[in-house]
């Protein structure tokens, strides 16, 4: 497992639609089902990446904090479950029903929409506006497996307060890391 960056997609560039099965419910999520006029969050992570399971408890309590003030969610897998069958439609159910995802979990098995988000790491987090124009991207926080440094959401969770008062964009932001996506061959 080779440690990954996120690709820093250029802010304004506007968010691609999609249109993806939740794997808890079984239906068809797209874009506009999770939109919200505040800002929307898109998570890119899988259930076997080390950097994943280690922020999983924080991306949970982020996402409870800040739909309650009107913040849209979804995270989305797009490995190939072929080759990495822990991260396939099942063991995604099993993880977002453990971990208690209070956002849909949607399966890219086709791997156009990592590809549309010029999505590279788990976890790779994009915040879009209201409007639909990237305003973050980039880490959770500064927090890894196996360093020293809390588990805060801190970088995340001052995107989405500058967002939530009309500010721009944080000047600074840092590339999330973690595992590769998992590209078909």
């Amino acid at each position: 497992m080779a440690l990954t960056e996120s690709k820093m997609m250029q802010l304004g560039t506007l968010a691609p639609n999609f249109s993806l099965q939740d794997t808890v419910s079984g239906k068809t999520v797209q874009l506009s089902d999770v939109e919200s006029p505040k800002g929307t969050v898109i998570l890119f992570i899988c259930n076997h990446c080390p950097y994943v399971v280690h922020v999983n408890p924080e991306l949970v309590r982020l996402a409870k904090a800040y739909q309650e003030k009107g913040i849209g969610f979804a995270a989305i897998s797009s490995n190939d479950a072929d080759n990495y069958p822990q991260d396939g439609p099942q063991a995604m159910k099993a993880t977002a029903v453990k971990e208690g995802y209070p956002f849909p979990y949607l399966y890219d098995k086709t791997q156009e929409v990592a590809r549309a988000y010029d999505a590279a790491c788990t976890p790779d987090i994009f915040v879009f506006d209201g409007n639909g124009s990237l305003y973050y991207r980039g880490r959770l926080d500064g927090a890894r497996p196996n360093n020293e440094v809390p588990l805060t959401g801190e970088d995340l969770r001052a995107a989405l307060d500058q967002l939530l008062a009309g500010e721009p964009p944080p000047e600074k932001q840092y590339p999330s890391a973690g595992c590769n996506i998992k590209w078909k061959n």
